[in-house]
């Protein structure tokens, strides 16, 4: 899936936070993935399509250093990564060993992932910081992947910190966090965003200004009105 310029750059001036009130208004509530941090390179929003890899609790006869050379490992993944995707990472909340170090962060790098979000942790961290790609993770550890977990996969729907991610939803990154807007939704959202914040804007102006919060947020009538006023939108 490549994301439209308008949507991605409209997504891009909305935060997370915004986000999940506009999709908790369209009845979705699970958007936001719990664990995952801005920890390497994260001071930007970044917003790309979901590119979902799966974990499971490792099996010894599975989660082998051999089995990084099969083709169904992390590094098959990364080659299929197509650019501008977000990697969303299930790696069940285990904080036990990395799920990809630096030199798989360079590779992801080189060829134009947008970041990497996971429930887990990553390894090599002075190595991953180094390599400039932004990574949203609960940590970092030092063993690798096969002494906690077994790859088994990607693009497929996948559950990354509460959260179920489908190939072709939109992840959106910042300092709040990940979160997730179903793909059926992105237009909408990415249409409601920057509105939303601009109303916002007003709205602390307000406070500041010394106006009562009831009637203003959220906007009564009247609020509503002043702010559209303002706007030139009455």
């Amino acid at each position: 899936m490549t994301l439209d310029k308008a949507i991605a750059d409209a997504l891009r001036a909305t935060s997370t936070g915004t986000i999940t009130t506009i999709l908790l208004k369209k009845g979705i509530r699970r958007t936001w993935m719990r664990g995952p941090r801005p920890l390497f390179h994260a001071s930007r929003r970044v917003v790309g399509p979901a590119f979902p890899l799966r974990f499971v609790p490792a099996r010894e006869d599975l989660a082998t250093p051999e089995s990084w050379s099969s083709p169904t490992s992390t590094r098959a993944a990364i080659e299929a990564m197509p650019e501008g995707a977000v990697a969303v990472v299930d790696a069940m909340g285990s904080t036990d060993a990395g799920i990809f170090g630096d030199i798989l962060c360079a590779r992801m790098k080189k060829r134009g992932v947008a970041a990497l979000v996971t429930d887990g942790v990553v390894r090599d961290g002075v190595g991953v910081d180094a390599t400039g790609l932004p990574v949203w993770c609960a940590g970092v550890a030092a063993p690798a992947s096969v002494a906690a977990l077994t790859f088994v996969g990607w693009g497929e729907p996948v559950g990354c910190g509460g959260v179920a991610v489908f190939p072709g939803d939109v992840i959106v990154l910042d300092g709040d966090g990940g979160v997730v807007i179903p793909a059926a939704y992105v237009e909408e959202v990415a249409k409601a965003g920057p509105d939303q914040e601009l109303l916002e804007l007003w709205i602390m102006k307000e406070v500041e200004k010394g106006v009562p919060l009831p009637g203003l947020y959220p906007p009564n009538a009247e609020a509503r009105a002043r702010y559209e006023q303002e706007h030139g939108r009455g």
